[in-house]
């Protein structure tokens, strides 16, 4: 029998955290304005981004907005006539070192906010901080737990899972699905959605025959796949945000696994679709419509936003913004826009009350409308379905 650890888990990730800052403060963040700014003409703020680790692909093209938007920003004369600096620590999709980085911005940064993190895992790790500072987090993590388990501290920019499940099983029981397989990862993001499929599966007409699951870093699938091919399941369903996605769905094509596949926000990025390669052929996730900026109809406010964020991007990085980015230009549009309203008053109450204050701005993720009970503010409205296809995406009407 293996022994169990006599230390609840927040004192194991917060004793490793102490070990990691002791290092993090010789180093290591990358500032959007180049180099250090004098206060006093400065907005200095905190992004935790997975740069490295399983949420890598995610986390870079989260800092390639950050770094577009706050040039931009700047180049227009900064917000309230202060420039902006982001501050910018990778977390390794560890999170015990986003606890780090979150002890060394607030601590010897004096952020006034934070943007992040990239996984729900680690957005969720960084609260007591977060409390102790009592600056408000904008996350960029698609779990239900970071606006569902509430604070009046914290926001979300993505779709939650709470939103993205029920629309992706809706599409999978109209296929004419009665039976699934589920294959989520154990991070933060997988499980929480492996929570919600399970809680939906039924409301959807869908029983589910196999539940298996993976840890990141892993690069073997078969012993998971074997289960689903001959569990009598009628499709698979995985859930994931981490690069083992193309992996998993590779390995199933190899095993001779016939199922269709379905997905969710996960599955948004050219990784995944280059990736997996022909094995992706078919593959259906939902995800939000700017995936496509036309999906919104040209003309419209969304799309105008949307599609103006999408050319920046593609004119500076030679591509289109995956969700990731969306995300991120969110975040910081959602901040920009709360420290305008904010009358330049950045005590931690003033600006996250101007946060909470949000009505009906228009970004990436659709138009986010905040309220004292609602930190995340999107709805199935703001969804659509894809396909992939020849290492894109296309949608699905």
């Amino acid at each position: 029998m293996r022994a169990r650890s006599l230390l609840p888990r927040w004192v194991v990730v917060a004793f490793a955290a102490a070990l990691v800052v002791s290092l993090a403060g010789c180093g290591g963040a990358k500032s959007t304005t180049g180099g250090s700014a004098d206060a006093a003409d400065t907005y200095k703020v905190g992004a935790i981004l997975s740069l490295t680790g399983t949420y890598a692909a995610l986390g870079e093209s989260e800092k390639n907005a950050l770094n577009l938007e706050v040039k931009r920003i700047n180049d227009a004369g900064g917000i309230n006539g202060k420039k902006l600096d982001v501050i910018i620590e990778d977390d390794g999709t560890d999170e015990a070192k986003a606890v780090a980085a979150a002890s060394k911005l607030v601590g010897q940064e004096n952020v006034i906010a934070i943007l992040g993190a990239t996984g729900t895992g680690q957005s969720m790790a960084i609260r007591s901080e977060i409390d102790r500072a009592g600056i408000p987090q904008v996350s960029m993590a698609g779990g239900t737990a970071i606006t569902a388990n509430f604070s009046p501290l914290v926001f979300q920019t993505p779709w939650s899972n709470t939103i993205v499940v029920p629309f992706v099983l809706g599409k999978v029981a109209s296929d004419g699905n009665k039976k699934i397989a589920v294959l989520s990862d154990s991070g933060g993001y997988g499980k929480d959605g492996l929570a919600v499929i399970k809680a939906e599966a039924g409301k959807a007409g869908l029983e589910i025959v196999s539940d298996q699951t993976f840890n990141a870093g892993d690069t073997d699938f078969s012993a998971q796949l074997t289960k689903v091919k001959s569990s009598g399941a009628d499709a698979l369903v995985l859930w994931t945000a981490g690069k083992e996605g193309a992996s998993v769905v590779k390995g199933a094509r190899d095993l001779g696994v016939t199922q269709p596949m379905y997905g969710g926000s996960g599955q948004a990025k050219i990784e995944f679709a280059q990736g997996a390669g022909e094995a992706a052929e078919g593959f259906i996730f939902g995800t939000g419509k700017s995936l496509t900026p036309a999906n919104w109809g040209e003309g419209t406010p969304e799309f105008d936003v949307v599609n103006g964020f999408a050319e920046r991007y593609k004119a500076a990085y030679g591509q289109s913004p995956d969700i990731f980015a969306g995300h991120a230009f969110d975040a910081l549009a959602i901040l920009e826009d709360a420290l305008k309203r904010s009358n330049g008053d950045t005590s931690p109450a003033a600006l996250t009350a101007s946060v909470e204050g949000t009505k009906d701005l228009i970004g990436f993720g659709g138009a986010f409308t905040f309220t004292p009970t609602d930190h995340n503010g999107l709805t199935a409205d703001d969804l659509a379905l894809y396909e992939v296809s020849g290492g894109a995406w296309n949608t699905l009407k």
